[in-house]
């Protein structure tokens, strides 16, 4: 599997709501701008991750998206298959022409158990957590002080 700009763009764009949509929406202008992706480049990720049902919008001037569940209710996997489709590393069955034993070795021994641990690792890894990094990143988490 090799992760387009669909991918990466959206996954920064969805950390992006996660940190400053919080409780309100955000416009894809001030996303382009915060993460240098085209506007009309984000309508079309933000159209794909709506019609997932990971993103809600607010019509209007002042309108923009939200998360449409909690930051930490939401994996990088959902975001990931909204817009890439089926995470796995061959297309298809994995075994192209090719139907004879080992090739269904390879695809059972290695192939699936790497889709499924892939997978699981992208479904562990919570928007929040991308958003609590890029907050400390960005300094805007407060600072802690121990007396």
């Amino acid at each position: 599997m090799k992760l387009s700009t669909k991918g990466r763009y959206g996954l920064r764009a969805m950390t992006h709501l996660a940190v400053y949509a919080q409780n309100s929406h955000v416009s894809l202008g001030f996303i382009g701008e915060k993460e240098n992706i085209s506007v009309s480049y984000l309508e079309h990720l933000f159209s794909l991750l709506k019609k997932a049902g990971l993103v809600r919008s607010v019509k209007g001037a002042q309108g923009g998206y939200m998360l449409a569940r909690p930051a930490d209710r939401m994996c990088v996997g959902d975001v990931v298959r909204a817009l890439e489709g089926e995470i796995t590393l061959l297309e298809g069955n994995g075994t192209g022409s090719l139907n004879d034993a080992l090739s269904q070795t390879l695809r059972e021994t290695l192939w699936d158990k790497a889709d499924f641990r892939m997978n699981r690792l992208l479904d562990s890894i919570t928007l929040e957590e991308l958003a609590e990094d890029k907050r400390t990143m960005d300094g805007l988490t407060d600072p802690m002080y121990h007396i």
